[in-house]
């Protein structure tokens, strides 16, 4: 039988507090998240500062109670995880600070983890069947990557964005579009009553052999089409501009998925980050997956959201490979998804 392992995990890359008790890196016992969603959608987005002093209020409070969820004592924990990039460098500082002190308080390993790896681990917490090898998506509104996982913590990036990853594109439309902040939900709430194909935006695939992924030029498309029906004093509806723009991003995302998992002959393909959430998306890419005799899974919606859950069980596959981190790790505000700190 295996032996046990529970793991601390710890994330506070953006504006959510959150703190997890996961054993063995698939079992989650407890995963507290608070989120400032309410206090920056004032802003139109996230507010750094705002977000660091938050943190700072709650992370006590949250890493308290997930102990208390799990029913877990301080001294059952066996390594503490936490997030140190990238995202922002002042949130980073939060989580990343009280982990440290936490394994140090109780002499216990520390792993820093990488939030992109946190994301692909995100799937295998509750479901046995997700294991290398796979192709997997991991899109959120800082990130775009198609990720190959050749195993537990061994990555080769085959895309990313050159530009604007698919959330933060969701997030300026929905912005253009005075739909509120986030973004991801309010496009897809609006599309959900609009007409796709009333406008062809353009899909930037890029070349021919390329998975990297490109929004900026959509982004653009849709602005300046924007603008020429405000001058033109032209009637539109913003759902069926949010459903055309939506089908644009998903059409890109879902072509160039399966396609490189056709290619290295994987059956499995993996979802995640915020715009995984997105019912559009889950189902064009479940559909194509059928057709090609692939699997599709994807965490439940908290887990696609940033969470400590995700963290802990990147915390434990890399302590299971050996990996430790030294306690004058520092925040990595730009860290990259091959970028592993010893």
């Amino acid at each position: 039988m295996e032996k046990e392992i529970v793991v601390l995990g710890i994330e506070t890359s953006c504006d959510e507090t959150s703190a997890a008790i996961v054993v063995n890196g698939r079992v989650e016992e407890s995963n507290v998240i608070y989120s400032q969603i309410d206090i920056h959608q004032a802003y139109g987005g996230v507010v750094p500062e705002i977000a660091s002093r938050n943190h700072v209020k709650k992370i006590a409070v949250i890493v308290e109670e997930a102990f208390q969820k799990a029913n877990r004592q301080y001294g059952d924990v066996d390594v503490v995880a936490a997030t140190y990039g990238p995202g922002l460098v002042g949130s980073l500082l939060v989580g990343l600070s009280y982990g440290k002190a936490f394994a140090y308080g109780l002499n216990k390993p520390f792993v820093g983890v990488n939030h992109i790896d946190a994301h692909i681990c995100a799937n295998y917490i509750g479901n046995e069947e997700v294991t290398p090898s796979f192709v997997t998506l991991v899109a959120s509104g800082g990130h775009s990557h198609l990720i190959y996982v050749e195993d537990y913590g061994k990555y080769e990036v085959l895309g990313q964005t050159r530009d604007d990853a698919a959330g933060e594109a969701f997030d300026k439309i929905a912005r253009a579009l005075g739909l509120g902040y986030p973004g991801g939900p309010a496009i897809e709430k609006a599309a959900l009553l609009g007409d796709k194909s009333l406008v062809r935006f353009p899909r930037a695939y890029l070349e021919e052999d390329s998975y990297d992924f490109s929004f900026s030029g959509l982004k653009s498309a849709v602005l300046n089409h924007l603008n020429h029906l405000k001058m033109k004093e032209i009637d539109y509806k913003k759902e069926d501009i949010a459903a055309s723009f939506q089908d644009a991003v998903v059409d890109v995302l879902v072509q160039k998925t399966v396609r490189a998992a056709k290619e290295r002959n994987l059956t499995r393909v993996c979802l995640s980050g915020g715009v995984a959430c997105n019912q559009m998306l889950r189902s064009q890419l479940q559909e194509k997956c059928m057709k090609e005799g692939i699997s599709l899974h994807y965490p439940n919606a908290l887990l696609c959201t940033d969470n400590a859950s995700m963290v802990a069980s990147a915390g434990y596959f890399a302590y299971k490979n050996g990996e430790k981190t030294s306690y004058s790790v520092s925040a990595k505000p730009n860290l990259k998804i091959d970028s592993i700190e010893k």
